[in-house]
């Protein structure tokens, strides 16, 4: 029974369960927790816990589960691909389905060029091999990178992730020849003027152009606060990247597979990326990643030089087929375009009654609010804090972000029921009037 539905609420309160417990003497303290939920079963966009509880869904394993936790067709392709074979190192035995996965990713990345894909298991791997082939290609060193950010955990991810805490905290010193520029963010006051006048000032007084071998640019930030680049800003990297020899990167880890009512978040606008990093969405819950970008340059590296020992594992690479068949099929981009303007629309509705809202944006079912102070219009992380608090003893998950912490970010599945959905809105609505003390007129 729904929590939503019953107005029941769960005591976060309550003493530790005996699994948190487990959980606190186990594993390492580095590794955080949003929730206490633990996940007994999934199906779509709901989530069950270890006492039965139910819960909808606004994470999807941070944008991974985009056609939805065990989607049928997703479990089936990956079923048959297990009664044939699960690994055998696609460096060692080379399998079909991994060159066919190949294929389909060269036509539909954005870019009128012949491309070429390499596969690897997580989203930092996909950001550590892209930056490896534009210094292959290139033979220079020099990253640009933007503050918030988010590009992985890994020493080069962190570098290039403009988000001190809690990624960096304890790990300096981090890897040489990263450059960063502000984000243009118009809520903040920073304007692509500005942003391209900090690139150009970087190219006097920290690094010369012909020595910077990358851009790195999310279409859309995740981790930094779900801002969207603006397309004057893509427009002008691109060309610059184009003067100077410069390879442009997009991060689309979290903006790919539909989630944004595109199939990749670039075809908002008349830009193409040299090389493009994938992974979260792409196989629906099975870890998969990949790089796909202009032949010349992934060609650049040495034979050995990319790959891993579970690089394109073929359960995930099934998967991941069939991932793209759902998109393709349930015409998921276009439900991600209508189920985002529902969610706009209802937080829209609720600003003259939640003086906090500063900011509602996004792109398809890339939704974020950003709530400020009513006194002083800086950034309110305790609010926010309260509000996913709140949501989650009503039965819904959300996550925050952002550099200040201020932003609920919003990542149902794409495949998400109409009633599922509407109820969940039901839940943000009473949470974010409850918390002014104020009823909907």
């Amino acid at each position: 029974m729904s929590v939503a539905k019953t107005g029941k609420t769960i005591d976060l309160l309550m003493t530790e369960s005996t699994l948190s417990k487990r959980r606190r003497a186990a594993i390492a303290r580095g590794v955080g927790v949003t929730t206490q939920i633990y996940a007994e079963r999934a199906e779509n966009a709901e989530i069950w816990d270890a006492q039965g509880q139910r819960y909808i869904d606004f994470a999807a394993g941070i944008a991974v589960v985009n056609t939805g936790h065990r989607h049928p067709r997703v479990i089936a392709a990956a079923k048959k691909q297990l009664e044939r074979f699960t690994h055998t190192c696609h460096q060692v035995v080379p399998y079909e389905n991994y060159v066919a996965l190949a294929e389909r990713l060269n036509r539909l990345v954005p870019g009128n060029f012949v491309k070429k894909t390499v596969f690897v298991t997580t989203g930092a791997e996909a950001v550590e091999n892209a930056v490896k082939i534009a210094r292959a290609a290139t033979g220079r060193s020099g990253v640009v990178a933007f503050s918030g950010a988010f590009h992985g955990r890994t020493f080069l991810g962190m570098s290039l992730t403009g988000k001190v805490a809690p990624y960096k905290i304890g790990f300096g010193p981090l890897v040489s020849d990263v450059y960063r520029i502000p984000f243009p963010v118009e809520l903040h006051g920073i304007s692509v003027e500005q942003t391209l006048n900090s690139l150009e000032n970087l190219f006097k007084t920290d690094i010369e152009p012909t020595r910077v071998a990358a851009i790195i640019i999310e279409p859309v930030q995740g981790e930094g606060g779900f801002y969207p680049a603006p397309p004057e800003l893509l427009k002008s990297l691109r060309e610059i990247a184009d003067r100077y020899g410069i390879v442009l990167i997009a991060d689309e880890i979290q903006t790919g597979f539909a989630r944004t009512g595109k199939l990749f978040a670039l075809e908002h606008h008349d830009v193409a990326a040299d090389l493009t990093t994938m992974a979260k969405g792409l196989a629906g819950g099975f870890p998969l990643a990949a790089v796909t970008g202009r032949s010349e340059l992934m060609d650049a590296v040495v034979p050995g030089g990319l790959g891993g020992t579970y690089g394109g594992n073929p359960v995930a690479i099934a998967a991941g087929h069939a991932v793209l068949d759902v998109i393709e099929e349930e015409k998921l981009a276009e439900r991600a375009a209508q189920l985002g303007e529902r969610l706009k629309q209802c937080l829209h509705k609720l600003r003259p009654y939640v003086p906090q809202i500063a900011d509602v944006r996004g792109l398809g079912l890339m939704i974020a609010v950003e709530f400020n102070r009513v006194d002083s219009q800086e950034p309110d992380a305790d609010f926010t804090t309260a509000v996913r608090q709140k949501a989650l003893a009503r039965g819904l998950i959300l996550l925050t972000c952002g550099v200040h912490g201020n932003v609920i970010r919003f990542l149902p599945p794409l495949t998400i029921q109409d009633d599922v959905f509407d109820e969940a809105l039901n839940v943000l609505k009473s949470v974010l009037l409850d918390l002014n003390c104020k009823e909907e007129k």
